[in-house]
């Protein structure tokens, strides 16, 4: 059995294609596939099964567009009510890729009807060694899957079924069965940010999970609740979106946009992003635009911050800064970029206003005491003027 990894560190997400040296299982595609069929292609194997862990609140999946594409079985919880083609699983049930036994595991908390999926070899399963597990936002490295994001008046009941589960999971399964989790590497669908002690074992999970080294379920209710951090925004767009089934996405470039329309634009309120580097911005930038560095988290502050719906023109120094930001935002959900601009201010701000703004360094602010993570400052990567 072999794991493939793809990272997207602009969420701290992670998906998986698992397979055999013949077909394969992807677990928790982004909507950007290009990425997954090229690992595929790399791998020489064909994708015949999808398999979400859950309805994502921090991404539009990108696994119903992939099923359809390949002609893959589509896995989706059982209870949960879809409106597209899938098939639904549940607990204790088995799926054969290939040489590669699935079998899913109910683990609720992070979402009522979470799942996870322990893949083994040789068939059955059984003898076949400890397999790989894949978690999704249920056992984390050192942590596990917040609990908050399907309702408030569920966050109680879903906070012991996530214990419950995750230890249940640990007690049933190889103590070296190795898993692999798809939040937790920065995402804010995490409870806490740990696992640099995790060697990414279940066994080792024992000595520095949070949900396996607090053994009264209460206290680890109250530990959990009380530490969890503030979420981006736009998190309440996502289950809606990945209910309905997300559609595939157009990455083309975005319609130029030309001085005159963009100062336009930004006379009637809507949202130019100017995604040069933060310091470039308060050095120089065209009044009215709004200030987020191209980074891992734009897509994530970005989506903080916009109401929901508003047009985005975004302009960069380059066409490769314009159709990276483009991928970014496609996976939470704004597809398209109402235009873009690339060259630089001086191209796309001539003849029109500029202005500057002051900078602070982080040893002038002052400490937070509550320790949640919010959007920055203007001179922390964001800024209007």
């Amino acid at each position: 059995m072999n794991v493939e990894t793809i990272e997207t560190p602009s969420l701290g997400d992670r998906s998986y294609l698992v397979h055999d040296g013949e077909v394969a299982l992807v677990v928790d595609p982004q909507r950007d596939l290009d990425r997954v069929l090229s690992a595929a292609d790399d791998a020489m194997v064909a994708i015949t099964h999808v398999a979400e862990t859950h309805l994502h609140n921090d991404y539009v999946s990108g696994g119903l567009a992939l099923s359809r594409r390949t002609g893959a079985t589509y896995l989706h919880a059982a209870a949960e009510v879809l409106p597209f083609d899938h098939r639904g699983v549940g607990d204790g049930d088995v799926i054969e890729v290939g040489s590669l036994t699935v079998r899913v595991v109910a683990t609720p908390g992070h979402t009522q009807h979470h799942l996870s999926y322990h893949v083994t070899e040789n068939g059955d399963g059984k003898g076949a060694g400890a397999g790989a597990l894949f978690t999704g936002g249920s056992l984390l490295y050192g942590s596990v899957g917040r609990t908050d994001l399907v309702a408030a008046d569920l966050t109680d009941t879903l906070t012991r079924l996530q214990y419950r589960s995750v230890r249940g999971m640990i007690d049933s399964l190889p103590g070296d069965t190795r898993f692999y989790p798809t939040h937790g590497f920065g995402s804010f669908c995490s409870s806490s940010q740990g696992g640099d002690d995790s060697d990414g074992t279940l066994a080792g999970e024992r000595s520095v999970n949070l949900a396996l080294t607090i053994e009264d379920e209460d206290t680890f209710v109250e530990r959990l609740v009380s530490g969890l951090p503030d979420h981006p925004a736009y998190y309440a767009q996502m289950s809606p979106m990945n209910r309905a089934g997300g559609i595939p996405i157009d990455l083309s470039p975005a319609a130029p946009v030309d001085p005159t329309e963009l100062l336009r634009r930004i006379h009637r309120g809507e949202w130019v992003v100017d995604l040069r580097n933060r310091r470039a911005y308060a050095t120089d930038h065209l009044v009215g635009t709004i200030g987020i560095e191209l980074d891992d988290p734009f897509a994530t502050y970005l989506g903080w911050l916009i109401p929901w719906g508003t047009a985005v023109t975004l302009v960069a120094d380059t066409a490769e800064e314009l159709a990276e930001a483009q991928r970014q935002l496609a996976r939470i959900g704004i597809d398209r970029p109402a235009g873009g601009a690339d060259g630089g201010p001086d191209v796309w701000g001539e003849g029109h206003d500029r202005a500057s703004c002051p900078t602070i360094t982080y040893s002038c602010t002052a400490p937070r005491d509550s320790g949640r993570r919010s959007p920055p400052a203007c001179s922390h990567g964001l800024a209007r003027t």
